[in-house]
């Protein structure tokens, strides 16, 4: 199995998930359509209620629960986990009250930062752990996306 260089790999793919997550910088170019979009920054913009008003059969906080618990698994499983996951897990969340918003909001972050301690442990990428964290970045971008539609549908905000 070929390897590839930890800096060359961590330079071009850390871009794409910080702008996943961050929104891109200003004055730089973006992966994404929209200029300042993440993960952090839409879900900051939203209530408990917002996150809980149902859109198509789903919720905000139901996305958000699945995309942390995703990005939690797909570390593990970089890390070594072996254990088979119970992904309907990934949805028991459907609404939440303020601090239960407050507390999901808080537990990206913290997904976010140690998925990003995670890829900095790595000492050798493969063609595994290279395929679970761009699967992450995959993921994650797509939930921004479902969530940010369900905003837009639900609450007419961009």
């Amino acid at each position: 199995m070929e390897t590839i260089q930890k800096t060359d790999f961590l330079k071009d793919m850390l871009v794409v998930f910080l702008e996943t997550f961050e929104g891109s910088p200003e004055g730089q170019g973006s992966a994404y359509l929209d200029r300042g979009i993440g993960i952090f920054p839409t879900l900051e913009k939203l209530s408990a209620a917002d996150a809980s008003r149902e859109f198509h059969g789903t919720t905000i906080a139901a996305q958000t629960e699945h995309a942390k618990f995703y990005i939690d698994r797909l570390v593990e499983f970089i890390q070594g986990r072996t254990e088979n996951v119970k992904w309907d897990d990934s949805w028991l969340i459907e609404d939440v009250n303020d601090d239960e918003w407050d507390l999901l909001r808080a537990a990206v972050r913290r997904s976010y930062e140690t998925a990003l301690q995670c890829f900095a442990d790595v000492e050798t990428w493969n063609q595994d752990n290279i395929g679970d964290a761009i699967a992450i970045i995959a993921h994650s971008a797509y939930h921004l996306g479902a969530i940010r539609q369900i905003a837009k549908g639900n609450l007419s905000t961009d």
